[in-house]
This record gives structure tokens, C-alpha cells and sequence, in this order.
């Protein structure tokens, strides 16, 4: 997994970049505010660090870049609700801060997401109505740790040839007083084990 780049900005366009690193060029897909950012703050030739993405596909390797860590935390739990891609995610991080995002999810607010294309009133409030429970669990938490790590579970699931939702569903079963990830996985696939 390419969890971080650091390089020179080679060229920019509407959506990604080309970052240029020890000589080859990786294009990374960007959020509108971090594209802008680097755009009006950075010449072509300083040095940039984006937190990356890695989305393997079967016809295709995309990364996805952040400037904080946050951000790639927040896309990460995007990720991991059925139904929401990459570039859905990327949309939904471009319409506000992610702080903005989590306080209009906390109250329910589908405002933000229905500005994103492909996401409706209907496709809204299930993003909603998924992200409420995990924002429950991590509430008064600032370490965004919380959240790249029940999205580092989902995805160790879905490595195992189960479904985003049987991952999901099974790791909303898993006690609270179970932290590790590695333990979360296990208990995870014992419940999934059981139902086979």
C-alpha cells in the first residue's frame, strides 16, 4: 500500500496531480480545496507530502491524496459505507472541511452530500444513517486514529473475499472493549465464520 508521497509538483490539472518522485510520476486525484492549495501556495518545484490512497482495481491502480492526515482518516471511513467509491468520497471531502462535513453528519444535515453528483436525497441520508454509529464511538475523540482503524478492519475483511457490507455488519457486532485491529479482525471472522 503507498500510504505517503513526498516529491515536486510536475504538472496540475482540474482533478490531480503528477507528482514527481526520485523520477517517477505518480498521478494522484485531490480534493478541490487541496488542489487549489498547492495551486496558489506551492511554485512547481517545492517539495509537497500528500497522505495517500491506494485503489486497486481489476483495470486500474488510482491513488488519492491528501495534504493531512485527517482527511485521508475521514476517506477512509467514506470508503468503507456500500455504495460510496473513491471519487464519490473525494467528491464529498471537495463540498467542505471535514470538521464542517462531521459536525453536518452529527446532526443529520444531507445537505452537504446531496451537492456531490451521483449522491441523492435517498443515498444521503443511508450515508448518514451509517456514519452515525461510528461518530457515536469516536465523539469528544481528536485521534483520528479511531477512524482509520475501523476503516484498516473493513478492509482486511474485504482482502478475505467478504463483502464491504458483511464486513460492515460484522464489525458492528464486535464488542467495544475489543481495540486492537488485529483482534477486531479475528472476532470479525468468527462472526462470519458462524454463519456459513
Amino acid at each position: 500500500m503507498i500510504s505517503r508521497l513526498r516529491g515536486k509538483i510536475w504538472h496540475i490539472d482540474d482533478k490531480s496531480v503528477i507528482l514527481d518522485v526520485a523520477g517517477v510520476g505518480y498521478k494522484v486525484s485531490l480534493t478541490d480545496t487541496d488542489l487549489a492549495e498547492i495551486a496558489s501556495s506551492l511554485a512547481m518545484t517545492s517539495e509537497v507530502t500528500l497522505w495517500t490512497h491506494l485503489s486497486v482495481k481489476d483495470d486500474a491502480l488510482d491513488l488519492y491524496g491528501f495534504i493531512n492526515k485527517t482527511e485521508l482518516d475521514f476517506f477512509g471511513l467514506l470508503i468503507s459505507i456500500s455504495g460510496i467509491g473513491p471519487k464519490k468520497a473525494l467528491g464529498i471531502l471537495s463540498v467542505a472541511p471535514v470538521e464542517t462535513l462531521k459536525k453536518a453528519l452529527r446532526s443529520r444535515d444531507t445537505s452537504y452530500l446531496t451537492q456531490v453528483s451521483g449522491i441523492g436525497r435517498k443515498n444521503a441520508e443511508k450515508i448518514v444513517m451509517e456514519l452515525k454509529d461510528k461518530f457515536v464511538a469516536i465523539e469528544g475523540n481528536d485521534d483520528s486514529s479511531s477512524l482509520r482503524e475501523e476503516s484498516d478492519v473493513v478492509e482486511a475483511i474485504k482482502s478475505l473475499g467478504y463483502s464491504p457490507a458483511e464486513a460492515r455488519d460484522a464489525l458492528q457486532k464486535i464488542s467495544p472493549s475489543i481495540t486492537k485491529v488485529g483482534d477486531r479482525v479475528k472476532e470479525a471472522l468468527k462472526m462470519l465464520g458462524k454463519k456459513k
